[in-house]
């Protein structure tokens, strides 16, 4: 996220994504997700500001899945997302369907309304939000066979509302 924000920075992307946030339909993916909270754990570096939270490094004490076995960082393969409520975005796909993730990092949003879908690694985390006409996701929907190709597809049919 360092490198991404002064990437933005410098080329003046920054202002082109903020004004796209503010009035066009916008779907972040992975590092797109965590750029919009205030801060990330990852320098510490602050984000876009879009969303009120922070961006929260999974702990190596809080990774121990079913009977002890250590998890991964970085938290990388399939695993099942739990709609948080409906979107247009998850029109054709299935609660407790299977998202591709590859990420050490994960958006921690103060409001807990803003969490469109939360996955386990191994307890519960945001792994994607949605406001008006922002939605992000944590995990690589171009990665995630026809779940991912539908909610791609959703987007492209999306007019921004709710």
């Amino acid at each position: 996220m360092p490198d991404c924000m002064r990437s933005l920075d410098r080329s003046g992307l920054a202002e082109v994504v903020l004004q796209t946030c503010a009035d066009r339909p916008f779907l972040g993916i992975c590092l797109g997700l965590q750029m919009l909270f205030d801060e990330s754990e990852e320098g510490p570096t602050p984000g876009l500001r879009v969303l009120a939270g922070r961006v929260r490094r999974f702990r190596d004490a809080e990774m121990l899945g079913q009977g002890g076995a250590r998890l991964k960082v970085p938290h990388m393969g399939w695993n099942r997302i739990r709609r948080a409520r409906e979107h247009p975005l998850w029109q054709g796909i299935d609660d407790d369907t299977r998202f591709y993730f590859a990420h050490s990092y994960y958006p921690a949003p103060d409001d807990p309304e803003l969490t469109a879908a939360s996955a386990a690694y191994p307890t519960a985390f945001t792994c994607a939000i949605a406001r008006a006409n922002i939605f992000a996701v944590q995990f690589h929907p171009e990665k995630s066979h026809r779940a991912g190709l539908q909610l791609l597809s959703n987007f492209v049919a999306w007019n921004g509302r709710v």
